[in-house]
């Protein structure tokens, strides 16, 4: 049947723009670097110019002459915010873990996405399981932290891509519903509740397999991480008032970027569930990836002033 389009918004999308340009509102000072591969086209001169607009590093960018640079429509139901993605790869589709130049970047942490939808980094590897793994033992040899974050897929192919990356992970990021179907687990019951005993226990399988400093999982009711040492922090998130939502497409980046940011100045797990809980809330607020963001002073001021769920 015929759904009306009733308006039409053009906006920045995927992990690069979405990450960098919200941790880049947040106002916090950390040095940003973009690297990844796109068409030569309208869409990639847009992101370049979105992304040089918060002064981030755009070098390691690949231009393709004549290549499609990836794209989403994205439907947005204005009513709930519920959304559905048409992709087309494009270019992230021919991007190979050895156009990152892991050995000359000067950074702490590099944060990849996503597994399962950057073909070349998903490919087998004999040795490694994947070639995404072998390229974050390779950073992690450069003195690099990795990060990592993870589609939501129905391929079923969660297990088989996702956990030979833990393993050559500093921190792995992802949302109930990846992160469950990584450990081979249901993360809600039937009538749609949340079961948090399989979030605990996907956690720990992260753990298990190798994720070295804080594995977490995030979803509308709360924010989770566990760590090696066995320490576990549930965070509830915000209670937002009725009409505030516009939209949820970003969500989980901006979520991953309250996490990058906290965990890059020293926070420690409660903290950094509390900072990431409001930057998603933040996103909810626009329709788009990037415009609900604003300063992390901002950030810890909701922070301080918005009701908590249980």
């Amino acid at each position: 049947m015929l759904a009306n389009v009733l308006a039409i918004e053009r906006a920045v999308g995927g992990c690069v723009p979405n990450t960098l340009i919200n941790l880049a509102r947040m106002k916090t000072g950390i040095p940003l670097t973009a690297v990844g591969r796109m068409g030569d086209d309208e869409g990639g001169r847009f992101i370049v110019n979105e992304l040089a607009k918060t002064g981030a590093d755009t070098e390691n960018i690949h231009i393709i002459p004549g290549g499609i640079t990836g794209f989403s429509d994205v439907m947005t139901k204005i009513t709930t915010g519920e959304r559905a993605f048409f992709h087309c790869r494009g270019e992230n589709a021919n991007f190979e873990p050895e156009e990152v130049p892991v050995e000359s970047l000067s950074c702490r942490i590099l944060h990849t996405a996503y597994i399962l939808l950057l073909d070349k980094f998903d490919e087998a590897d004999e040795e490694y399981g994947t070639k995404m793994a072998r390229y974050l033992k390779r950073a992690q040899e450069s003195g690099i932290e990795t990060s990592i974050d993870v589609v939501s897929d129905k391929s079923g192919l969660f297990q088989e891509k996702v956990l030979p990356a833990l393993r050559y992970s500093d921190y792995a990021i992802m949302n109930e519903i990846e992160g469950c179907a990584a450990a081979g687990l249901e993360p809600r019951g039937e009538n749609g509740a949340l079961i948090e005993e399989n979030i605990k226990k996907a956690l720990e399988t992260f753990i298990e397999k190798g994720v070295k400093k804080r594995a977490v999982i995030h979803c509308p009711e709360a924010g989770y991480c566990l760590e090696p040492d066995g320490k576990f922090t549930r965070v509830p998130t915000f209670r937002l008032k009725d009409g505030y939502i516009k939209g949820s497409v970003g969500a989980g980046d901006a979520f991953a970027a309250g996490c990058l940011a906290a965990i890059y100045n020293g926070a420690d797990a409660e903290e950094m569930l509390l900072i990431a809980n409001a930057a998603g809330a933040a996103n909810l607020s626009c329709a788009d990836s990037v415009s609900g963001m604003v300063t992390m002073d901002e950030l810890k001021k909701r922070i301080g002033e918005w009701e908590r769920n249980i």
